[in-house]
């Protein structure tokens, strides 16, 4: 990997330390910046504004307390939440997401979500592919197909970041892997812990005025770890790559300290501390994600907390549920006061969702028969919610939607049609991504 450390600044997690740039080809995760550029001349990549933002729940997200809830059903079905009405008439949702509720206008929810399997793993909800069924087809993530159809909008912005925390279940924070379409795709991944692999000394995001000696530096560096030759058919880019690497775009959107603190206020500030094995809830990252989307990238993706609750189930996803509505109210309203949200879509979701009967501990245990995501943005209708639950929110009762239907529709807004739009592979064999599955009609 390579790492070019910056300036002190405060990230999202509250800790002040040098910013850096991860960057590198050798692992899952890493961005080769020569051959990305390369991949996108010869895509011949468009310069749609469009972007989203994917926001995973890991664990597991309990979707009849949350969005689904049946005030009807037994105790033992219902659980201790109760419904509270929206702006919308005739939807309701957990009195725990309040602001959600108030603004249900700019929502579409989804009820009857269906595809996802017994499996704690963000793969599904970042390529619409679980990992047992990647296992053969190794799908890409929707991150690197726009990186490898439209690339970047900005010479000096990656198309594809990846904000998810390393967490101690290493499944929730799989980086979205490219696949078929190989490393040239792969997210950048900032980073928050100093790295040993590879510092170019005495070279800093202050200090990289003199390009020649960047230049020196990243091919040594890139000729070292790559012995077939590839390097030197690609200097052609070269100085692509430099403008990315000598940019200081990126670092800025990095660091919500820019913004005003009565916007971070709103966002919330989060905390670093692990919810479970998974991730922790920093709000901050909304914040990052906008500041990424509207500084040019495609793809941003995070992760927010853990929601595996399999007992001492009050009172934990009620205020997890209220952070969340925190953050993600903040995240579309800012992007509607901005003028973002026509081009920018948003999908929040999670592995699976929760058994509707409580276990012996109070909790919920997993249940990949149906589950539910929301959306926002993306010039979609929104202020509806599509399909529905039997009377105990154990399966789709009406309008089951794939979560591969799901990633249909976010294409369609970023202009892509995944019926008519092949994708070669390394091999240069074009591949469909999403064969059998189209847009949701009642959102596009």
């Amino acid at each position: 990997m390579l790492t070019i450390y910056g300036d002190k600044q405060q990230f999202c997690d509250g800790v002040s330390r040098r910013n850096f740039l991860k960057i590198g080809g050798l692992a899952m995760g890493g961005l080769g910046l020569t051959e990305i550029l390369a991949a996108e001349a010869q895509a011949g990549v468009r310069s749609s504004p469009k972007s989203v933002i994917m926001v995973y729940l890991p664990g597991g997200p309990p979707h009849i307390d949350m969005v689904d809830l049946k005030p009807d059903a037994p105790a033992e079905i219902r659980g201790p939440y109760k419904p509270i009405e929206t702006n919308v008439s005739g939807i309701r949702i957990t009195e725990h997401m309040p602001r959600l509720a108030k603004m249900m206008d700019k929502l579409a929810i989804i009820r009857s979500l269906v595809g996802a399997r017994d499996e704690h793993a963000s793969n599904l909800c970042l390529s619409g592919y679980s990992i047992g069924e990647n296992r053969n087809n190794f799908h890409p993530s929707m991150g690197s197909v726009l990186s490898k159809l439209q690339g970047s909008l900005d010479k000096t912005i990656p198309p594809f970041v990846e904000l998810s925390p390393k967490t101690a279940h290493a499944p929730y924070s799989n980086p979205g892997h490219p696949g078929f379409l190989g490393l040239a795709h792969s997210s950048v991944r900032p980073a928050s812990e100093a790295m040993a692999d590879m510092t170019l000394k005495d070279v800093s995001l202050s200090r990289l005025g003199n390009r020649r000696r960047l230049l020196t530096s990243v091919d040594r560096y890139r000729r070292v770890v790559d012995g077939s030759g590839l390097m030197e058919q690609l200097d052609g880019v070269s100085q692509r790559a430099f403008n990315l690497l000598t940019s200081d775009k990126l670092v800025k959107a990095l660091d919500v300290t820019l913004e005003d603190p009565k916007l971070r206020d709103r966002y919330g500030r989060g905390s670093s501390a692990a919810i479970t094995d998974a991730g922790p809830d920093w709000n901050d990252q909304f914040l990052v994600a906008r500041r990424l989307v509207e500084a040019g990238v495609r793809c941003v993706t995070l992760s927010f907390g853990g929601w595996d609750y399999h007992g001492f189930f009050d009172p934990k996803p009620g205020p997890q549920s209220e952070r969340l509505d925190q953050a993600l109210s903040a995240l579309v309203q800012d992007l509607h006061d901005r003028g973002l949200d026509k081009d920018t879509s948003v999908v929040v979701w999670g592995d699976f969702g929760r058994t509707p009967r409580l276990n012996k501990d109070g909790g919920r245990d997993h249940w990949p028969q149906v589950a539910f995501a929301m959306l926002a943005g993306g010039g979609m209708r929104l202020g509806q919610v599509i399909g529905s639950t039997d009377k105990f929110a154990e399966n789709a009762d009406e309008r089951p939607i794939h979560y591969r239907d799901v990633f249909a529709t976010l294409y369609h807004n970023l202009g892509i049609d995944v019926t008519t739009t092949p994708i070669p592979d390394s091999f240069g064999r074009p591949q469909y991504l999403l064969e059998g599955h189209r847009p949701i009609e009642e959102l596009i």
